[in-house]
C-alpha cells in the first residue's frame, strides 16, 4: 500500500529544513594566557544541539591524556539590549577553555567531535600550544638613567632630564617634540627616586610636556626586546600629574613594561587605546601603586592585545566610610552629593583579545576592574574581546559617590573569559557583572563576595548567553530576573542575609540550554518567594514559578537534585553583613570564608576537571575554598601593609 501523499511530502520538507547532523568548520585558538587556553570550533546543522565536543589534553613527557571541560555548544541565542539598538545572534558552534595550566609551558590538546545524528569534515583536532610567561626586561640591552628636574646630585651615564629626554632625545620648547636620539627595544630606563611633575603651563617644561603635562610614549618593542621604564631602587619613583587630564598616553607603543612607579593626581594615569582610534598591545603595568586617579589602565580599541596588568595598587578618589549606591539619599540623608558624580571611573578596563589583570588590589573606584561594553564584537579574531583572565584581585568599595557599581565587568566579551579567585568586599550594584556576554562561554569561578546591596552577586543583564558559575561563595542573594541564556550553576553557595522581600536565588531561561545542580543555599527568613523560576518558553508569556523551599522548587523543576539547603555554620566563623545598616563599610581582615570540617558543604560538590582538581575528601567542597587546600592569595604580593581595610 503506498504511503499517504501529504504526510509523506510533510516528512520530506521536515528533513530538508531539519539539519540534525553537523559538519566541523573553522577550528580557532585564541590568544594564550599565563594559566589557561581558549578555543572555538564553528560548525553547520545540529539542529538539535546534541552534537558533544570532548576535550583532552597533556603536558611535556606526559603519555596520558587528562580530560577538561568540555566545549560548551553555543549559537543562535539572541543577545543585546533594545535601548541600545543593539542585536547579536550568537554564530553556531563550540567554545572552551582548558583552565588552570602552568605558564610557559606547551601542552598538547585533543578535541573529538561526536553527534548521535553523524559528523563530517575534520572531526578530530589536535594542537599544541604554549602558554605564555610573564613579560620580562631584555638582560642585555642598554642602561638608560633618569633623574628629576631637581636632581643635585652625582648621575649615572648615560643620563637624561626627565622620562621623555631618555625615550627621544626630546628638548625644551618647540624642541620638545624634535625626536632624533630614540630608545631602541630592548633598552631600560631606569627612573631615578623623586618627584615627576610636569610644569604643564610652562613654555620650557623641564620635563618636555608643556600645555597638557602628558607623557606620549610611542615607540615599539618587541616580544624579546621590550622597552621597560622601572623605578631604580633608590627610592620612590613619583609621577604627579598636578591635576591634568591625561599622564601618560601609549596608546601608540607595543612591548613596553611599566614596573614599581607610583602615578598620581591625574584623571586617567595610563590612556591605552580609544575606540576605532588606536590601541597599545603587549602592555604590561606591574607592581606600581596608583592614588587619587580616575581611571587607572584603559583601552577601548579592539586592537589592543596581551595586557598584563598585575601586582598594582590602585586607589581612587571616592568616599572611603560609606557605600551608596545609584538611587540617592533613598536610605537617609547621606550629603549632598549629586546622584550621578563621576570622581573616579575604572582601575582597569580592557578590550582586544588575551589581556591578563591578576592580583591588583582596588579601592575607591566606579567600577574596579571591566572589559568594554563597546557593542557587537568584530569578525576578526585578532580583535575580538576573547581569552582575558581576570584573577586573584582583592577589591573594596565599588562605589562612587552616588553612583557606584560593580566589582568586575566581563561585559561585552565574546568566548573565553575567565574571572576567578577574586575577593570582592562591599559594592552598591553588583558583584560581578556580564552585561552582556555574546555566546561565551565566560567562566566565574572560586570568587568570594560580600554585602552587594543590590542583591545582586552576578549582574545578568542584557540577556547573555554562555556562562558557568563554579564554586563561588556570595554571602548576599542571586535576586536577578533578566534573562539569559545556555547558564550553568555548580558548587556555589549562596546564603541570604534575611533581606526583607527577597528571595534567595532567582534563574530566568529564555532558551531550554540551562541547568543548575550541586548547589548550597540558606533562604532568607520570612519570605515566601524565596526561589524563582523562569523555564524556557513553551508558551508565550512566560510566567514566573515562586517556591517556598528547595524541596519544592526540586520536585516542580527536576534541577537542584543534589542541592542542599544550608546555614552560616558551615563556616569557621562568618557573620553576615546587617541588611539594615546599607552604608556600612566591612573590611576583609575581618571576614573568614573557609568551610568548617563536618559541615554540609564539605564534599556536597560535583567533581568538575580542571576547576576542582586536587579536592581533599569523598568530592569536591561547595563555595571557593576547600577544606585543607590553601586559600588563594588577593591582591600583590608585595603589599604586606592593608591599605583599605581599615
Amino acid at each position: 500500500m503506498r504511503p499517504p501523499l501529504l504526510p509523506l511530502l510533510a516528512a520530506i520538507a521536515t528533513s530538508l529544513c531539519a539539519q540534525d547532523s553537523t559538519t566541523a568548520g573553522r577550528f580557532l585558538v585564541n590568544h594564550p594566557t599565563l594559566l589557561n587556553l581558549g578555543f572555538e570550533w564553528s560548525i553547520t546543522g545540529d539542529d538539535n544541539r546534541n552534537a558533544q565536543v570532548a576535550v583532552q589534553y597533556r603536558g611535556p613527557g606526559e603519555s596520558a591524556w587528562r580530560t577538561a571541560l568540555p566545549l560548551l555548544r553555543i549559537g543562535g541565542e539572541n543577545v543585546g539590549r533594545d535601548v541600545e539598538n543593539l542585536h547579536y545572534t550568537v554564530p553556531q558552534g563550540f567554545a572552551g577553555s582548558i583552565l588552570n595550566l602552568q605558564p610557559g609551558t606547551e601542552y598538547e590538546c585533543r578535541f573529538t567531535l561526536t553527534d548521535p545524528d553523524g559528523a563530517s569534515g575534520q572531526t578530530t583536532r589536535t594542537v599544541k600550544v604554549r602558554t605564555r610567561t610573564e613579560p620580562q626586561s631584555y638582560a642585555a640591552g642598554r642602561i638608560l638613567h633618569v633623574y628629576p628636574a631637581d636632581y643635585k646630585g652625582a648621575r649615572q651615564k648615560p643620563d637624561f632630564t626627565g622620562i621623555l629626554e631618555a625615550y627621544y632625545g626630546a628638548g625644551l620648547g618647540d624642541w620638545s617634540v624634535v625626536r632624533e636620539r630614540r630608545a631602541q627595544p630592548g633598552d631600560t630606563i631606569l627612573v631615578h627616586a623623586g618627584l615627576y611633575r610636569p610644569e604643564r603651563l610652562n613654555y620650557v617644561d623641564p620635563l618636555a610636556a608643556p600645555f597638557d603635562g602628558t607623557f606620549t610614549l610611542t615607540l615599539k618593542g618587541t616580544p624579546d626586546k621590550p622597552i621597560t621604564i622601572k623605578a631604580a631602587g633608590d627610592g620612590e619613583v613619583i609621577f604627579d600629574g598636578a591635576g591634568n587630564h591625561i599622564l601618560f598616553d601609549v596608546m601608540a607603543s607595543s612591548h613596553h613594561i611599566f614596573e614599581n612607579l607610583t602615578f598620581r593626581n591625574t584623571d586617567v594615569a595610563m590612556l591605552a587605546g580609544k575606540k576605532e582610534v588606536l590601541g597599545a598591545t603587549a602592555l604590561t603595568v606591574r607592581n606600581c601603586r596608583f592614588e587619587s586617579i580616575g581611571f587607572g589602565v584603559w583601552t577601548e580599541y579592539a586592537g589592543s592585545s596581551d595586557f598584563y596588568i598585575a601586582g598594582n595598587l590602585f586607589l581612587g578618589r571616592d568616599d572611603r566610610f560609606r557605600l551608596i549606591g545609584w538611587t540617592g539619599p533613598r536610605w537617609g540623608d547621606i550629603g549632598p552629593y549629586s546622584s550621578h558624580l563621576l570622581t573616579s571611573y575604572y582601575a582597569v578596563k580592557v578590550y582586544g583579545p588575551g589581556h591578563v589583570v591578576a592580583h591588583n588590589a582596588i579601592a575607591y573606584f566606579h567600577d574596579a576592574i571591566g572589559i568594554s561594553t563597546y557593542g557587537t564584537p568584530e569578525t576578526d579574531p585578532e580583535r575580538q574581546p576573547s581569552s582575558i583572565d581576570i584573577y586573584g584581585n582583592d577589591m573594596h568599595m565599588s562605589n562612587d559617590h552616588m553612583s557606584n557599581d560593580d566589582f568586575i565587568e566581563a561585559d561585552g566579551g565574546l568566548h573565553n573569559i575567565r574571572v576567578f579567585e577574586n575577593r570582592g568586599v562591599n559594592a552598591f550594584h553588583g558583584g560581578y557583572s556580564s552585561q552582556p556576554i555574546f555566546g561565551g562561554p565566560a567562566y566565574f569561578f572560586r570568587n568570594l563576595l560580600y554585602h552587594v546591596q543590590s542583591g545582586v552577586a552576578f549582574k545578568l543583564d542584557a540577556r547573555p548567553a554562555g556562562l558557568f558559575f563554579y564554586h563561588n561563595t556570595v554571602i548576599g542573594e542571586q535576586a536577578v530576573r533578566g534573562p539569559t541564556s545556555n547558564v550553568h550553576w555548580r558548587n556555589n553557595l549562596f546564603l541570604g542575609r534575611d533581606t526583607p522581600g527577597r528571595g534567595i536565588m532567582y534563574w530566568a531561561n529564555a532558551t531550554a540550554q540551562y541547568s543548575s545542580d550541586y548547589n548550597g543555599f540558606r533562604p532568607n527568613k520570612g519570605v515566601a518567594e524565596q526561589f524563582l523560576w523562569l523555564a524556557a518558553p513553551q508558551s508565550n508569556p512566560q510566567q514566573w514559578q515562586s517556591f517556598r523551599t528547595l524541596a519544592e522548587f526540586q520536585a516542580a523543576t527536576g534541577q537542584e537534585a543534589h542541592g542542599r539547603e544550608v546555614d552560616f555554620d558551615v563556616f569557621e566563623q562568618m557573620t553576615p553583613p546587617d541588611p539594615a545598616r546599607r552604608h556600612a563599610v566591612y573590611h576583609a581582615m575581618d571576614l573568614n570564608f573557609r568551610l568548617k570540617a563536618g559541615s554540609k558543604a564539605i564534599d556536597a560538590g560535583l567533581v568538575l576537571p580542571t576547576i576542582n582538581d586536587g579536592f581533599t575528601g569523598a568530592a569536591p567542597d561547595l563555595g571557593a575554598l576547600e577544606l585543607g587546600r590553601p586559600e588563594p592569595h588577593y591582591g600583590p604580593r608585595w603589599l604586606t601593609w592593608k591599605p583599605f581595610y581599615r
